[in-house]
């Protein structure tokens, strides 16, 4: 058995399911109802080898609960789709100008409501933390300056703003903003810490976890999930007894160093070229 926890349009699950035929069973799971629809279609060539189930990988071990049994394997494609991105009324993308929403699905917060309700400091804080944007703060306030004469409402006003803020804007600080918002209106990174410590609770001796990421942020948190895992205990060697909890590994770090898309691989797909891929085996 398999879990996709990013099950998209369901080209991973399609492959997944391919390799491990004609017995291998796959769970997808999203919370975008539109990729739910787009992997149904992908995936119905496979039958009752494939099922869907709606829901945020952070809440995984419920969403499986019914499944009885270990998982062999669970990957997460962390981010945003090129589905979401290339659709401008999602508001993801600054390159088109759609309604400021950026939810991935099961979300009441939308972008809109971040940018039109968050405090200058607290807007800053975000730009920085989640977007790693040295002038988060010049940004900030000219967002709260500007929605002051309204409510900032679409993609491209927003663009604007940020633009606004510098004789010539490079694109990557309107993407790391875009991303900060994204990142706070979907909780992806709570959501990923969640989510990898059900994830291994749910591998069987054996099975694997693999991960890919595209941002700094979030191979951070993998990478550090894997290495805390996979030490023994950290006590002092004179502590009669061990109270760290840590006795032995809980998983085997595969990937030492990511793997990442060679060069054919990021001319075939641009959106790959900062993909990271790790994976841990179950101990």
């Amino acid at each position: 058995m398999y879990v996709d926890a990013t099950v998209g349009g369901g080209g991973h699950a399609a492959e997944i399911l391919r390799r491990s035929g004609p017995d291998g069973r796959l769970i997808g799971i999203d919370r975008d109802p539109e990729a739910l629809a787009a992997a149904m279609v992908a995936l119905a060539a496979y039958g009752s080898r494939a099922e869907l189930v709606a829901g945020n990988f952070a809440e995984l071990g419920s969403l499986l609960k019914s499944h009885a049994g270990r998982v062999d394997g669970v990957l997460f494609d962390l981010g945003v789709s090129s589905p979401q991105i290339d659709r401008p009324d999602r508001g993801f993308s600054f390159q088109s100008d759609g309604r400021l929403d950026m939810r991935m699905g099961g979300s009441n917060l939308t972008a809109a409501a971040v940018v039109n309700s968050y405090s200058q400091a607290r807007l800053a804080a975000m730009f920085r933390e989640y977007g790693e944007e040295r002038e988060s703060t010049r940004i900030a306030r000219a967002v709260v300056r500007q929605r002051q004469s309204g409510p900032i409402a679409t993609t491209e006003q927003l663009a604007a703003i940020i633009r606004g803020t510098r004789p010539v804007m490079p694109a990557k600080t309107l993407a790391r903003i875009f991303q900060a918002i994204r990142i706070e209106v979907n909780d992806e990174l709570g959501s990923l810490r969640l989510a990898l410590e059900q994830a291994q609770g749910l591998l069987a001796r054996g099975g694997r976890m693999a991960v890919i990421s595209y941002h700094s942020l979030e191979d951070r948190i993998v990478k550090q999930h894997f290495r805390d895992r996979a030490v023994v205990c950290t006590c002092p060697p004179a502590l009669p007894v061990c109270a760290c909890g840590r006795s032995g590994p809980t998983l085997r770090v595969v990937t030492p160093r990511p793997v990442v898309p060679d060069e054919r691989e990021r001319q075939d797909n641009q959106r790959s070229r900062s993909a990271k891929l790790r994976a841990a085996e179950r101990t």
